[in-house]
């Protein structure tokens, strides 16, 4: 590439005698400044861009930065100015002050020994032309005229016979599953072919995975565990004449943890009847490549099932209880918070008490029945038939001041609505129970309708 530097010469008035740094000599980034005149050397200040820097030290000093440095000495004035330089192209002048009539040599540098070639002087931006030794070019005697900014410019390294530089394959080495990653094959041309065509190949483990093609970034929109790999990159001049192949870069796609484990239910809210079935469905948040399932029901250590659905079909009460998800992909686990699944069981076994009833009730009498059942989810109502006809609501049935007319058959309902906005209707009845009421007295008999049972000798004379 080409480089280029300037330095102010100039040609003051006579000075007096002050110390005098000669112009360094670099040896790879280091540059050694020697402060030479009068004056104790061991008592040497030295500035760097216009401010104390070194003060009481050596008259010889080595530096890596760059900037403008000066020095002096007790009783002398400051030194003129040498600028130390970081540019790839340096130009050399003696640091002395020039008079008229001096013979001054330009020397044309390149950074850390670097070759230069095609190497030219100029003054005030307009080439000096002239004859050249090489890297250096001599002034004649000089004169008032020749002050001014000088600078040169050549080329650094070999580039004149580089089409482009070696490749340089940079990205991520750590990319997250599933995020994009973007690899760049990075080449410069040779500024004499900026605009050369260049074409650029992917490779993953020795195996093409892009191109040829003009672009030098590779993209992998969603990438994989499976896209870890060595990858490298080729560049080559169209036609192929010249190829140049990049260091192998290692790239290892870091899965995401599994996390954000839930659960839902179909029907909502995990509340089904009994014989009816139920699905769970398991779902993650976070997490990529093979996922791996499981159910468990609290209490128990058997495996319910795989995968991320459980379907529970034709439900019984051993099936209620709190369930969970556990998830995994090989390196993590996560586990879901439980849910309670309920299964609702319909009425069944309504009864009446107390029953048999097997004493006597006379008009006027008070009589309180009961209904209850053997096994029913809440909640659950009750109603109560007389001759087949509802009469009252409510687990109680009380009869106050009886009179004949209350004799007839009794009977109640027990009710629950299950499943999904309580879809499924049950209905339990109990078995009738057979009244009978006199004037003086009556008996209270209880049975199905087919038959009176309690006191026989009653039902039967009736």
């Amino acid at each position: 590439m080409a480089g280029k530097v300037a330095l102010l010469l100039w040609v003051p008035p006579p000075p007096s005698p002050v110390p005098s740094p000669f112009q360094p000599r670099p040896s790879a980034s280091l540059v050694t400044l020697t402060c030479q005149g009068s004056g104790t050397t061991g008592a040497t200040t030295w500035y760097k861009d216009g401010q104390r820097w070194w003060q009481q030290g050596r008259d010889r000093l080595t530096v890596t930065r760059s900037g403008t440095y000066t020095c002096d000495r007790p009783g002398t004035r400051r030194s003129p100015p040498v600028t130390v330089l970081d540019d790839p192209v340096v130009l050399q002048v003696p640091a002395r002050a020039l008079l008229e009539g001096d013979t001054v040599t330009l020397r044309c540098r390149g950074r850390q020994e670097n070759h230069l070639s095609r190497v030219r002087f100029y003054r005030e931006e307009k080439d000096l032309g002239g004859s050249l030794r090489g890297t250096e070019m001599s002034l004649p005697p000089l004169r008032l005229h020749h002050s001014g900014r000088y600078s040169c410019a050549g080329l650094v390294g070999s580039w004149q016979s580089r089409l482009f530089s070696v490749p340089v394959l940079e990205g991520p080495p750590t990319p997250t599953e599933g995020s994009p990653l973007t690899l760049s094959c990075l080449s410069t041309p040779s500024p004499l072919r900026p605009r050369a065509p260049l074409l650029h190949v992917f490779y993953r483990d020795g195996q093409v995975v892009g191109g040829p093609q003009g672009s030098p970034l590779l993209l992998v929109p969603t990438p994989g565990v499976s896209h870890s790999g060595n990858y490298g990159c080729e560049v080559h001049s169209q036609g192929g004449a010249v190829r140049k192949s990049s260091a192998q870069l290692r790239v290892t796609v870091r899965s995401v943890l599994v996390s954000g484990v839930s659960l839902s239910a179909q029907p909502p809210g995990a509340q089904v009847a009994l014989g009816d079935s139920l699905e769970l469905n398991c779902s993650v948040t976070m997490g990529t490549g093979a996922l791996s399932f499981s159910w468990h029901r609290e209490g128990s250590g058997a495996l319910l099932g795989t995968g991320p659905h459980l379907e529970l079909r034709r439900v019984g009460d051993n099936d209620s209880g709190q369930y969970r998800c556990r998830v995994s992909d090989g390196d993590s686990v996560a586990e879901s918070d439980p849910m309670n699944v309920t299964v609702l069981v319909p009425v069944a076994n309504a009864t009446i008490t107390p029953g048999p009833l097997s004493h006597q009730v006379h008009a006027g009498d008070n009589v309180t029945l009961h209904c209850s059942v053997q096994v029913g989810s809440a909640p659950v109502t009750f109603s109560w038939l007389h001759n087949g006809q509802e009469v009252a609501q409510g687990p109680l049935l009380q009869l106050s001041d009886i009179e004949v007319g209350h004799s007839g058959t009794y009977q109640c309902v027990a009710t629950n609505q299950l499943g999904q906005d309580g879809h499924r209707v049950f209905r339990a009845h109990s078995p009738e129970l057979a009244l009978e009421v006199t004037p003086q007295s009556s008996l209270l008999t209880g049975g199905v309708t087919r038959g009176c049972w309690g006191v026989q000798d009653a039902c039967s004379s009736g």
